[in-house]
């Protein structure tokens, strides 16, 4: 046992002021790529929506792009930083960045809300919705300076590719494809859709028959099935 070297896993290992509240609050916002990771799967499990697992799939080229570039550039962290490795570009300010922007572009582009009524009041929950996911990305990035693991240069670096990476990525994967179908984006889209295994793995573009991948729909089929089985549950007990 004696000559077992061991290791810390940075991935989940944060360092932190302990008299410090904020910084508490900061070492907890910064493991939000870990906790995505695991969003990201239950979602592609159980929507099998292509466009999700797309996003999953353009997550990880992300960060692998993140990796190679960081061995690239070969920059130092900060002469007080409390990471390992490289710091240039910081991946967790890159991974966040690509994760809100994806999401504001694809509900810009393809999602469609049930309207509340009122065009003014969908308008600004969709605006709240994106103002959201922005902050979330800002201030995951604000904690990597915050807790002394990057310094601005590396986190706005960070920040600034993950915006392009997920503007290129959707243009390339969602939006090209499903505006041209018949280019050779949309007829690979097409292939990946309605090949054998997506077929048996039941993977689907809810956005390309409804505007919000279904979810209205099968609310209204599950409601109207709840309320047959409810009469006929009291006929039952009469």
């Amino acid at each position: 046992m004696a000559d077992i070297q061991r290791a810390s896993l940075d991935l989940t290992h944060v360092i932190y002021d302990a008299s410090s509240h904020v910084s508490l609050a900061m070492a907890l916002i910064t493991l939000s790529p870990i906790l995505l990771m695991a969003a990201y799967a239950v979602l592609a499990v159980f929507t099998r929506e292509v466009t999700v697992i797309n996003m999953w799939a353009g997550q990880f080229l992300c960060e692998a792009f993140n990796w190679g570039v960081k061995r690239l550039i070969k920059q130092e962290r900060p002469v007080d930083s409390v990471g390992n490795g490289y710091g240039f570009p910081s991946s967790h300010s890159q991974y966040m960045a690509y994760f809100a922007t994806f999401l504001v572009l694809h509900l810009h582009f393809r999602h469609r809300f049930v309207s509340m009524g009122s065009t003014a009041v969908d308008r600004l929950f969709r605006l709240t919705l994106h103002a959201a996911f922005i902050s979330w990305a800002g201030v995951v990035a604000y904690s990597r300076y915050h807790l002394a693991y990057h310094s601005p240069y590396q986190v706005l670096w960070g920040v600034g590719l993950g915006v392009l990476f997920a503007v290129v990525f959707y243009l390339a994967t969602e939006l090209v494809p499903t505006r041209r179908p018949a280019s050779v984006l949309g007829r690979i889209r097409l292939f990946l859709l309605s090949n054998p295994v997506s077929v048996w793995l039941r993977v689907r573009d809810g956005w390309a028959v409804w505007p919000d991948s279904g979810t209205e729909q099968q609310w209204y089929a599950w409601h109207t099935e709840w309320q047959k089985q409810t009469r006929l549950a009291e006929k039952k007990v009469l």
